[in-house]
């Protein structure tokens, strides 16, 4: 008797609300993806941007497979076509079996599709985790009788089917068949269409129990079905949507597509060139293959157009990972000092041929003693602006650095664009010269297309001297002067006009590669993005290879042309005494100009204790036995003293002295014939000496460190 009241009650009673029209809700649909175009409106990647659901296109019923259709009206609304969205039959059946059945069997339920629609489209009336109340479930009735009212079958089905939900994350048939059988819903066959059928009613039900209502559905349908297959494409979807298979790498990450105002559902169009995309992407994930024995693992990637800052190919990362590298801060090594030449040179403090002293130095510091090394561990008493650039040599650009001042290169490293460098000057310390501080390549490679600029930035603020950046970019593009320590044949030799720089960061961790030509600036990085250290990769081995890849590519129709001289500057032949580098053809800034650079001998140096620098520790080798164990003591400016070792005399101090060390404190001086110290080192050795039976072979010196604070830096 309840349920016939309840039935006549429903029919007498008024309508509710107008509900949605099927174009608003179709207009409401919202993919979880955004479609990137690129400047020529060609698809790059579509990529997802919303995380609470996955969900494609809205799918129009004709192009969903029939099978489909009709394995959920037999599995949900056998009478669908009959009933006006109430099925009173179904209704009635219901109120009896749960009257007499004995509660262990399961029977269909009352609701039809046009009531779960209802569901789907307004939560209030959707079923919860307590199940329906009375109210709920008329107020359900009632708006299934509006839908009824004011759309067509075909649109109440098409609706449910792209609204349901079918397993874990998958909204919608669109999604539901790309994620668990890899296809379109128009290619779905009968066992498929009877598997997502019996997900409908319950999404997270067990494979085991999905693929026995999947069987009994479809032998209702077919009785011929072979239920062992329906059974291996259950557990085959199932495994699919656990490993998630990713698409083919595109580079771009959600929040790249973020940043250019992406949206659930639309299409956004970006300044990236889809061709040069896809051949960086490919570039990338070859060269991380090659490097995969190394220990490197990541990579990310920029292209700009020099003249108008449009960003041509963006590489987040080498793979399909959320980790956006182009964005992600690291310590940039060498690739910062481009920039600290140019500012002595623009300040007129150093010129391309001004030699720099490349000798070991100690510099005092608050936590100790700061002692750069170069890359490869070899000094070259005195190197030309031109040779320490172009080779990468770390001891000159920390003397640079203390001569063009610490504060005024942080300033300048902030007003090229370098945001990351957020901490007071003194923070970095000396060390900002070899990179210590973390940079991003995105604001790096568009700091490089400043000076590829001729130092304008994004054609309106000039923040380089247009005459020093013109130096600095020819030194950048000196195959020669690099030589020094790449070798003239290597991965930074273009068959056309470039200027680059690359950089390796302490321990090995990142690995940099920036450079430009006439229209384009490129920036490599490879590394870990978990931060472990990279094994033997070097300068030209690690980031090189990619950027001369992408460099080959975009010049593949027309060879870069060097830039033409800005006023100011002049070229002139310049040679060294002595002749440390040959004689060359220079750039200077007009005024700065010299046919001839004298290096003062060393003999008529002001007298000073090169090695072992003062506060400094020497460790002894155990392995080494104490016969083999020297340190070299080294001084400028000895001529007519003599060394003097804990009070003893050493012998001369321009010829140097070979001592075997001995554990303890020690006093080193530069002793005049009057006796009277001219300078002093004050350095201790740490360790046991070996002994003289040992069987190791070969050996030298102790290793050397200042106080074990800072002592070395492997940037190039």
């Amino acid at each position: 008797m309840k349920t016939v009241f309840w039935v006549l009650l429903l029919l007498a009673l008024p309508a509710r609300a107008a509900v949605p029209t099927p174009h608003e809700v179709k207009a409401a649909w919202r993919s979880s993806d955004t479609t990137l175009l690129d400047r020529h409106g060609e698809t790059i990647a579509t990529v997802r941007v919303d995380m609470t659901g996955r969900r494609l296109a809205w799918v129009a019923l004709d192009d969903i497979s029939p099978a489909l259709g009709r394995a959920v009206l037999q599995a949900e609304d056998q009478r669908f076509m009959e009933h006006g969205g109430i099925d009173f039959q179904a209704i009635g059946k219901a109120a009896w079996d749960n009257l007499f059945s004995s509660g262990q069997q399961r029977t269909r339920g009352a609701s039809t599709i046009t009531m779960q629609l209802a569901g789907l489209l307004d939560p209030k009336l959707a079923p919860r985790s307590s199940g329906r109340t009375w109210m709920r479930k008329w107020d359900q009735a009632l708006a299934a009788r509006e839908l009824e009212a004011g759309w067509t079958k075909r649109q109440i089905l098409e609706a449910y089917l792209n609204l349901a939900s079918y397993r874990g994350e998958l909204q919608g048939i669109g999604a539901a068949a790309r994620g668990l059988f890899g296809k379109a819903p128009s290619g779905l066959d009968a066992g498929e269409a009877a598997i997502l059928a019996s997900l409908l009613r319950a999404p997270t039900a067990p494979p085991r129990t999905v693929a026995k209502r999947a069987c009994t559905l479809a032998r209702e349908l077919d009785a011929r079905t072979d239920c062992a297959a329906i059974e291996w494409e259950v557990d085959a979807a199932f495994a699919r949507t656990a490993s998630a298979p990713a698409s083919a790498p595109t580079g771009v990450t959600p929040q790249l597509v973020r940043r250019l105002g992406g949206t659930p559902g639309s299409v956004v169009r970006s300044t990236l060139d889809a061709g040069l995309q896809r051949f960086t992407v490919a570039a990338l994930r070859r060269h991380l293959a090659e490097l995969a024995e190394r220990n490197v693992g990541d990579g990310a990637v920029i292209v700009i157009a020099n003249a108008s800052g449009a960003v041509l190919a963006y590489v987040a990362n080498g793979g399909t990972g959320e980790v956006d590298g182009v964005t992600a801060l690291r310590q940039a090594g060498s690739t910062l000092k481009p920039f600290l030449y140019e500012l002595a040179l623009e300040r007129g403090q150093l010129t391309a041929a001004s030699l720099l002293d490349d000798t070991p130095v100690d510099i005092p510091t608050v936590g100790g003693l700061y002692v750069p090394q170069n890359y490869d561990h070899q000094y070259r008493d005195a190197a030309s602006v031109r040779t320490s650039l172009a080779g990468s040599l770390n001891v000159p650009a920390v003397r640079t650095l203390m001569l063009a001042g610490l504060e005024r290169f942080h300033e300048r490293l902030r007003a090229l664009g370098i945001t990351s460098l957020t901490e007071a000057p003194e923070f970095y310390g000396w060390s900002l010269a070899l990179g210590s501080g973390d940079v991003s390549l995105l604001e790096l490679a568009h700091a490089y297309r400043t000076l590829a600029n001729g130092g304008v930035q994004d054609g309106k603020r000039r923040v380089l001297d247009a005459r020093a950046s013109f130096i600095v970019a020819d030194i950048l593009s000196d195959r020669a002067a690099r030589s020094t320590t790449f070798g003239l044949s290597n991965e930074l030799a273009t068959g056309f006009w470039s200027a680059v720089k690359t950089g390796t960061s302490k321990d090995m961790r990142d690995n940099w590669c920036v450079g430009f030509s006439d229209r384009y600036t490129v920036g490599v990085w490879v590394g870990n993005f978990d931060g472990r250290s990279m094994w033997e990769v070097s300068g030209v081995s690690g980031a090189a290879p990619v950027w001369r890849d992408v460099m080959d590519y975009l010049h593949r129709d027309r060879p870069s042309r060097p830039p033409a001289a800005p006023p100011g500057v002049v070229r002139q032949t310049v040679r060294f005494a002595p002749a440390v580098e040959p004689e060359r053809s220079e750039w200077f800034v007009r005024g700065t100009e010299v046919a001839l650079v004298e290096m003062l001998p060393p003999a008529k140096r002001a007298p000073r204790i090169v090695y072992p620098a003062a506060d400094s520790v020497i460790a002894l080798d155990p392995d080494i036995p104490a016969p083999l164990q020297r340190v070299s003591f080294r001084a400028y400016g000895g001529a007519g003293l003599r060394w003097q070792l804990d009070g003893a005399d050493a012998g001369p101090a321009d010829r140097g002295a070979a001592w075997t060390p001995q554990p303890g404190e020690h006093e080193l001086k530069l002793v005049g014939e009057s006796g009277r110290a001219v300078a002093a080192a004050r350095f201790e050795v740490r360790g046991q000496l070996a002994s003289t039976f040992s069987t190791s072979t070969g050996g030298s010196a102790g290793r050397s460190s200042g106080n074990g604070v800072n002592s070395g830096e492997s940037e190039r």
